[in-house]
């Protein structure tokens, strides 16, 4: 296929996918404001362009938690993304190795850890939910160690599910919501080959083991919507940072004091994160949280951004706003659903060749250097 932007891989993954797959994935809680701001806002940044500087060698190559890559990227998170294409995790954990940038499994991913860490030459992060066995989390832990996982990142804004209005109209939740889903698996007879066919099984890996044999779709959601714990705090994550020796980075952190316990707690970084806007609808932008964040915090972590990015000047601005790596969401998930991993490995030379161009117009070689100065404030 031919695709030039993110957009693109949206298009065609609309296209394939059953509707209730891809309205998880493209929606968001209520009206979906946050969401659009994310976007909206991470665009209306100007960037600085430079002219006759020497620009003929431009370095997008970073170290995140002591460990090189090739650009400041890593593939977020995202629960269910096996149902996207077959055995979508281990596709989407290949094409990062490929590329050498992070990966990071969901909790609640269909491929568990032991199936994914094998099937990636590179160690991939891990993401843990707050729930309340605390039993599950340190079993998960463990598991994540045992399989060589380089980080561990623990979200945090989700101590209720968000309210998604669009699961409900699509059939991911709601009336006859089974019936609904093989309606229109039938109606997009390539996906139901490859993906609902003979990508089985459809079991939420990592939390199989808790599920035993109730381990549908159903099953998952009621499962997690009795299991987040709305009355975790601060000082409940202390055990975590001593069962977990390697880098605790701390998802979904949009207030500076947030980011301040984040640092006493002795988390090595945060992701300032509105969950794509797939929690709280209202809440401020990314982009707009960021620079106060990163100021809040200076070195002594090391900040990462997510939500909004669609493109690699997207990724410039968020580096230039304070963030040292730039998580993606959505756009890696539309991509593997529309060409699996080649489709995922062609977003990433696309974003990265767009953050080299970002980078020379503006006068930037080196993206561990990148600050407020490529901004245009006018």
């Amino acid at each position: 296929m031919i695709a030039t932007s993110t957009e693109d891989f949206r298009r065609r993954a609309r296209a394939r996918l059953p509707r209730f797959l891809f309205d998880y994935i493209d929606g968001a809680a209520g009206d979906e404001t946050t969401l659009r701001r994310n976007v909206a806002d991470l665009q209306d940044v100007a960037i600085r362009q430079r002219v006759l500087k020497d620009v003929s060698r431009v370095d997008t190559a970073t170290t995140l938690f002591g460990r090189r890559q090739g650009s400041p990227v890593v593939l977020a998170p995202v629960g269910l993304a096996g149902m996207y294409a077959r055995r979508g995790e281990v596709q989407a954990a290949r094409a990062a190795a490929a590329r050498d940038v992070p990966f990071c499994l969901s909790t609640v991913a269909v491929c568990p850890l032991e199936e994914v860490a094998p099937a990636s030459r590179a160690p991939i992060w891990f993401q843990l939910y707050v729930i309340r066995d605390r039993g599950f989390m340190r079993d998960l832990i463990a598991r994540a160690k045992a399989q060589g996982a380089s980080a561990m990142v623990f979200t945090v804004d989700m101590p209720v599910p968000g309210s998604r209005r669009r699961d409900a109209h699509s059939g991911m939740s709601g009336p006859n919501a089974v019936l609904r889903r093989y309606v229109q698996a039938a109606l997009h007879p390539h996906w139901a080959w490859h993906v609902g066919l003979h990508g089985r099984p459809h079991t939420l890996g990592n939390v199989a083991p808790v599920l035993e044999r109730a381990s549908g779709l159903e099953d998952f959601m009621g499962w997690l919507g009795k299991n987040f714990d709305p009355a975790i705090q601060w000082r409940d994550l202390e055990w975590i940072r001593e069962a977990w020796d390697g880098p605790l980075i701390i998802k979904g952190i949009l207030d500076p004091e947030d980011a301040r316990d984040a640092v006493r707690l002795g988390a090595d970084g945060v992701v300032v994160s509105n969950h794509g806007g797939r929690q709280l609808d209202g809440a401020l932008s990314t982009i707009r949280a960021l620079p106060a964040v990163a100021d809040a915090v200076g070195d002594r972590l090391t900040v990462l951004a997510d939500s909004g990015v669609r493109s690699g000047f997207d990724v410039l601005r968020m580096l230039a706003s304070g963030a040292k790596g730039v998580l993606l969401g959505r756009a890696w998930v539309y991509a593997l659903a529309a060409g699996g991993q080649r489709g995922v490995e062609q977003l990433l030379d696309l974003l990265n060749a767009e953050l080299r161009t970002g980078m020379a117009l503006s006068g930037a070689t080196d993206v561990t250097r990148i600050d407020a100065d490529l901004l245009d404030r006018r």
